[in-house]
């Protein structure tokens, strides 16, 4: 009997060690580790980029809730919300019963983030913060939630395209960029922002790369300072005429007299998602542009 006994207990004990195998065990872009015992099946998105993010990985379906402005793809418009990528409804969230809360790293609250753990929830943080890390995410998402499959191809897929343009655009002229994300105030990004990594990818040279704030505020003097040959951008209610008519009314100082302004869809440029593939084919063919014209 004791040898029964003996045996029983051997087997749970095996059987607990392979469950603690099975154990999902990443290190978050905040540097905190996350376990779970068993892939995500009830998933929170907190910002629209990580809702289009867990589309791509294949893990759609487990969407419990995503932010507000979640509007790609077409099928995440139809599930329930939880407050914005600024302001999360807790209490909310706490009722859908998520096995896993994705958080973005720089444009949540860290104060929402922190009373989400304090409620016992499992969070992942992340900061896609160059092209690189759009297919390093989604291999992330997909061992998270179990589509590691699915996740894998779109990130290969990501992979190569980068690869193509980056060959591409190797030996092309540079060309100085100012990149407009809003007018009023005049802001652009630095290098650590996605949209100056698109910017190098297509050939062109941030202006505005070294300093020190993501997204700092700067003015007219600074632009013209830095003796741009293009302007990208344009905010979401900006249109492609507004926005060059917006640059023509600074047409008296000799440093933007004639300057083009060009507009990028924001959706597929400031979103760190595959789709920033589509604004980089746009940031490269309007470089093109301008290198077409200072041929002329």
């Amino acid at each position: 009997m004791q040898w029964l006994v003996c045996v029983a207990l051997a087997a749970v004990c095996a059987l607990a060690s392979m469950t603690r195998a099975a154990d999902i065990v990443i290190v978050d872009d905040r540097g905190v580790t996350l376990r779970l015992p068993a892939p995500a099946r009830r998933i929170v998105a907190l910002a629209p980029s990580i809702t289009e993010l867990v589309f791509a990985a294949g893990a759609g379906a487990r969407l419990a809730a995503v932010p507000r402005f979640s509007d790609f793809p077409p099928a995440a418009m139809s599930l329930p919300q939880i407050g914005d990528a600024s302001s999360i409804d807790a209490e909310r969230l706490l009722s859908l019963q998520p096995d896993l809360v994705i958080g973005w790293k720089s444009g949540n609250r860290m104060a929402d983030l922190a009373r989400i753990e304090r409620l016992g929830l499992k969070l992942f943080v992340i900061e896609p913060a160059t092209l690189s890390d759009v297919p390093r995410v989604l291999r992330v998402v997909g061992q998270l939630a179990g589509t590691s499959a699915e996740a894998e191809t779109a990130a290969r897929a990501f992979e190569q395209s980068v690869q193509l343009l980056r060959a591409q655009y190797a030996d092309a002229a540079r060309v100085r960029v100012f990149y407009e994300i809003w007018h009023q105030p005049l802001m652009t990004v630095n290098r650590q922002h996605m949209i100056s990594d698109v910017i190098e990818l297509c050939g062109g040279e941030n202006i505005f790369a070294g300093l020190p704030a993501l997204a700092p505020v700067i003015s007219l003097e600074d632009v013209i300072a830095r003796k741009p040959q293009v302007v990208l951008g344009g905010g979401s209610s900006v249109s492609a005429q507004d926005l060059a008519a917006l640059w023509r009314q600074h047409s008296q100082f000799e440093g933007l007299r004639n300057l083009p302004a060009l507009r990028v869809d924001p959706d597929a440029i400031q979103r760190q998602t595959p789709r920033v593939l589509l604004g980089a084919q746009q940031v490269c063919a309007h470089l093109d542009t301008v290198r077409k014209g200072a041929k002329r």
